[in-house]
């Protein structure tokens, strides 16, 4: 298919953190302090029972214990909207060459990243995300975000010129997670009992982009965000941490909650696009990451969201007279349109404004 432009979005341009932490004595730019975020009640040891569920998928592939693992995996995206998923087929030795990789993209030097920086009315790129205004509070933390699939909506600028051997180990890996992500979800369609080929029609083909994350060490940790509490827009999402720093938390019953990684596991949560296929129930759960004085925390996360010439909407056959749809159905496009197009709009959130 020949090239076609996707221009969903913008955000205005933002300082390199990592370089902007080189320079920093003690006092935190104003645009970084959110005394917000200070007053949430985080889960302490004493409540570490409150763990999120971790799924074989081994056990939902084949096997006794598949009916079993299917129950877990439903029950992880209807209570929780999170998973740890283990087993997953990814070899350990891979994603550790993803890791080392991917650490050294974010210690090239500044003239190196310039090269991949966001263009103006674009989100992909070195930058941030929804930054719609020069007054809005910014997260501690780098971003470089990138469409990976279909091929055709990559921006010649990014994927094709990235280092190798970069490029070429983030080639296998976004082949590798598209199948894990079709595997996931055709899980969870079955769990749903939907009709096989409705997740398919969905899916095949879907939308896939990638973020690296960077957050740098900060010397007041308590006083910033690394990244702002939000729930996802697409339909999956699977996380990579990158090295061994915790901070990525979910919130449980009015409460932050620590994700402690399991080594070369996947940390998976489930969208918003897949709470309107689901008409409702799954859940797309509001998370966050947090920083440290220490040590700066890497993850990549990959995104997998619907074919975009496709639409979103309730499955077709989870809707009947006892359980009419809940949610609007529109065309992919026009769904990440009216996503980027929200973002300067700090009211309800966007999955709301589609619920009939």
């Amino acid at each position: 298919m020949e090239s076609k432009v996707m221009e969903l979005g913008s955000s205005l341009p933002v300082p390199c953190i990592q370089e902007l932490v080189k320079e920093l004595d003690t006092a935190i730019p104003p645009r970084y302090i959110r005394p917000e975020q200070q007053q949430q009640q985080i889960v302490s040891d004493a409540d570490s029972m409150l763990k999120i569920p971790v799924i074989d998928m081994q056990s939902l592939l084949s096997g006794g214990s598949m009916e079993a693992e299917l129950a877990k995996l439903d029950f992880a995206c209807r209570e929780w909207g999170f998973f740890q998923l283990v087993n997953h087929g990814v070899s350990s030795s891979f994603l550790e060459k993803v890791k080392k990789e991917i650490q050294g993209f974010f210690k090239l030097p500044m003239e190196e990243k310039k090269k991949y920086w966001q263009h103006p009315g674009e989100v992909e790129g070195f930058g941030q995300a929804f930054v719609v205004s020069e007054e809005q509070k910014l997260d501690w933390g780098d971003l470089f975000f990138m469409t990976t699939l279909p091929y055709y909506l990559r921006k010649p600028h990014l994927f094709p010129k990235l280092p190798l051997p970069l490029r070429e180990t983030l080639e296998m890996y976004s082949l590798e997670l598209k199948n894990l992500a079709m595997a996931i979800i055709t899980k969870m369609g079955k769990a749903l009992a939907m009709e096989t080929e409705e997740m398919e029609e969905f899916f095949e083909e879907g939308l896939q982009s990638i973020r690296m994350n960077y957050y740098p060490p900060c010397p007041q940790p308590d006083k910033v965000i690394g990244l702002t509490p939000h729930t996802d827009t697409v339909a999956l999402t699977i996380l990579l941490q990158v090295n061994e720093v915790e901070g990525l938390q979910i919130k449980k019953d009015g409460k932050w909650i620590p994700v402690e990684p399991l080594r070369n596991a996947f940390i998976v949560n489930v969208g918003d696009i897949l709470v309107m296929i689901s008409n409702g129930t799954y859940s797309s759960v509001e998370h966050r990451a947090t920083v440290n004085s220490e040590r700066e925390r890497l993850s990549i996360a990959t995104f997998y969201s619907t074919k975009f010439d496709g639409d979103i909407g309730p499955a077709r056959s989870l809707i009947s007279q006892q359980k009419p749809a809940l949610f609007k159905r529109m065309g992919t496009e026009e769904y990440f349109r009216g996503m980027f197009a929200r973002a300067s709009d700090s009211g309800k959130p966007y999955l709301d404004s589609l619920r009939l």
